[in-house]
């Protein structure tokens, strides 16, 4: 019998332990894969996230994968943001994926790369609660891009 309540003491504890270590991660990331690894133009990853807290800040990333094919240290993208009940705002950002003296940034594993970009270099507040929408293309003078193979936004709640 002391055996049994030994075995269920350690359990006990062990779930308490368990449970004291979740919290919720206020986290956002949604990627888009492009077909084949060639972006065209005209081709824009969208979705759209919710905010419900306009007093907390936010770091904005771009998330984008890609190849050992990819012919280029940089991309130049087009990333609009729209706030509820507003108009699409425009942005272009020229991303350094890696450089010839010490190779590609980010996490790699075999010819697949990630990189995740702060976007605005500091948090950002939104002011509007609700749901805002985003699109990335890419604006390179290549059409169909190669070797790219997702692009996504990430948010994440500055603690």
């Amino acid at each position: 019998m002391n055996f049994f309540f030994k075995n269920i003491t350690i359990i006990a504890v062990a779930l308490i332990f368990s449970l004291a270590g979740c919290r919720q991660i206020d986290l956002y990331e949604k990627n888009t894969t492009i077909p084949s690894y060639k972006w065209p133009l005209n081709f824009a990853a969208t979705s759209n996230f919710q905010i419900t807290d306009t007093l907390s800040s936010y770091n904005i990333f771009i998330v984008l994968r890609h190849t050992d094919a990819y012919n280029y240290n940089n991309i130049w993208l087009s990333i609009g943001l729209q706030a509820p009940g507003d108009s699409m705002y425009l942005q272009n950002v020229d991303l350094s994926l890696g450089n010839d003296a010490s190779g590609w940034e980010g996490s790699g594993m075999n010819d697949i790369w990630e990189v995740r970009k702060l976007l605005s270099g500091q948090p950002r507040r939104f002011k509007k609660p609700g749901d805002y929408i985003y699109s990335i293309k890419h604006i390179m003078r290549d059409n169909p891009l190669n070797g790219v193979m997702s692009v996504g936004l990430r948010l994440e709640k500055v603690k």
